[in-house]
């Protein structure tokens, strides 16, 4: 059985999940292109592993080969609990990346309004960290570690709205908050070079109630070993956008059906106040225009994660 590497440049850093997963070819026909699907299965060949890792060791017969053009891993359980056990484990270190200071795994996870991607981070964080004690206690009993992974929403790099107040048209800068251009990029890709130079660095976070941005919200330090920086759009291959795509060691896409994100968004739009009619208004203006722009990057990722209804 082969099975296609997304590991362009293997290091030895992360160790095997437990788990199992089994290997399919299907069809995205929307770019023309062929995934590879990974289903849990206990009977078959260990999960792929990302930059970090080898899936080759001397006792293991399994051949592996580069992806070819076109194929995409793609991830899919039966539940999202299953997939974010499968991630974390993944994602778990070993001893080489935590007695190493500044060593950093920054994952980059892209999707669509409503995909569920701050769900899937925080709850992929939480697991890792969960973890993380009894698996540095098996490289040091006395140790008391602390949190070795963490988040950074790109949230916190939205414009202020006092930038959006002294933009050309106002107004409709309000109105497509949430737009690419709505975002600091620039801002972004300076923080994950502090990251990866430095190896700890001081993120902003967003206050939802008030709008904007709160800088320095977020320390992400030394110890943090697995940074999990989540946004919409991660991957794209524009200007900035592609610059910041290139500071991760692994790109996953959430993949869900696109009115089941835009029913989420509407739910959430509603949620907090918002009259049906404005927003529907402001699904129909902005977020799915925005969230069709966001699906065109799903080719970059190096792991499409298929969403299951919450």
């Amino acid at each position: 059985m082969e099975i296609p590497s997304i590991s362009r440049n293997p290091r030895p850093f992360f160790s095997s999940s437990k788990e199992s997963l089994l290997f399919k070819r299907v069809k995205l026909s929307s770019w023309n292109q062929h995934l590879v699907s990974i289903s849990l299965n206990s009977r078959t060949a260990p999960p792929l592993l990302g930059r970090y890792s080898s899936l080759v060791q001397k006792e293991n017969p399994l051949k592996v080969i580069c992806c070819q053009r076109k194929e995409l891993p793609v991830l899919e359980a039966s539940s999202m609990d299953e997939i974010f056990d499968t991630l974390a484990e993944r994602l778990l270190p070993t001893s080489a990346l935590a007695s190493n200071p500044n060593a950093k795994h920054i994952v980059g996870l892209a999707g669509p309004p409503g995909a569920g991607k701050s769900t899937l981070a925080v709850e992929v964080m939480q697991r890792i960290n969960k973890l993380w004690p009894q698996k540095a206690r098996s490289f040091d009993s006395q140790v008391k570690p602390p949190d070795v992974a963490i988040v950074i929403p790109m949230d916190g790099f939205h414009l202020y709205r006092s930038q959006l107040d002294a933009m050309e048209n106002p107004e409709e800068a309000h109105a497509r908050r949430g737009a690419p251009w709505t975002f600091d990029p620039m801002l972004l890709l300076n923080c994950l070079n502090n990251l990866r130079d430095q190896g700890s660095v001081y993120a902003p976070s967003f206050d939802h109630g008030v709008g904007d941005p709160i800088e320095d919200d977020i320390f992400v330090s030394l110890q943090h070993k697995v940074v999990i920086v989540e946004g919409n759009y991660l991957l794209l291959e524009e200007g900035v956008w592609k610059e910041i795509s290139s500071m991760f060691d692994e790109k996953w896409f959430i993949d869900v059906d696109l009115d089941t994100a835009i029913q989420r968004v509407l739910k959430r739009h509603i949620s907090t106040g918002k009259p049906p009619d404005v927003a529907q208004w402001r699904i129909d203006y902005n977020d799915r225009p925005n969230a069709e722009i966001i699906m065109t990057s799903k080719k970059n990722a190096d792991l499409v994660i298929r969403s299951v209804d919450f």
